[in-house]
């Protein structure tokens, strides 16, 4: 008679396995959730200021319109949360993996805190504050690159355009960093 290898249906996917079906949507859902508050929570200050200061601010030539940041901004949490999810789903999203993915999340949302956020109170500093802040995130989203890849390469492939629109981000914040 064969052995028993079922596995105790509250224990942990073993790295490499595949969790139940319920549990890779209730995970996929969570990852959208973190993704989505974060995105809330970033979203803020932009609200708040982008009326006031920012209205008047220089803006770099190749500033794109307002509607285009908040699609792409959900469309790429969107895309990082299922890049993990398909980490996560290999048993492969632990320790420096989780650190990285958990990092990236509060650097993107602290960006506009700094950028929009601290600008009526620190001036032109803030700018430069939030620039250190969104070249930590782009340094953060290679090694997520480099972590995600190798476990699933849809997963490296889905921070790809992320890490492509944080470069574009920090280029226009470095031109209202000089211009204001």
């Amino acid at each position: 008679m064969p052995a028993n290898t079922d596995r105790h249906p509250d224990s942990q996917p073993a790295r490499g396995a595949t969790p139940g079906r319920a549990r890779q949507a209730l995970a996929l859902l969570g990852f959208l959730a973190l993704s989505l508050a974060a995105w809330a929570l970033a979203s803020v200050p932009i609200i708040l200021h982008s009326p006031g200061w920012f209205a008047e601010s220089v803006k770099a030539p190749w500033m794109p319109p307002g509607w285009m940041f908040r699609s792409m901004w959900i469309a790429l949490y969107i895309g990082v949360a299922v890049a993990a999810w398909l980490v996560w789903r290999k048993g492969a999203l632990t320790r420096g993996t989780l650190a990285c993915y958990i990092v990236q999340l509060v650097l993107n949302a602290g960006w506009p805190l700094t950028f929009f956020g601290l600008y009526p109170v620190l001036g032109t500093a803030a700018l430069w504050v939030a620039f250190a802040v969104i070249a930590g995130l782009a340094v953060t989203l290679v090694f997520l690159i480099m972590r995600f890849g190798p476990v699933n390469t849809g997963a490296g492939l889905l921070v790809l355009p992320y890490f492509s629109w944080v470069v574009f981000s920090a280029s226009l914040n470095l031109y209202s960093a000089l211009h204001n």
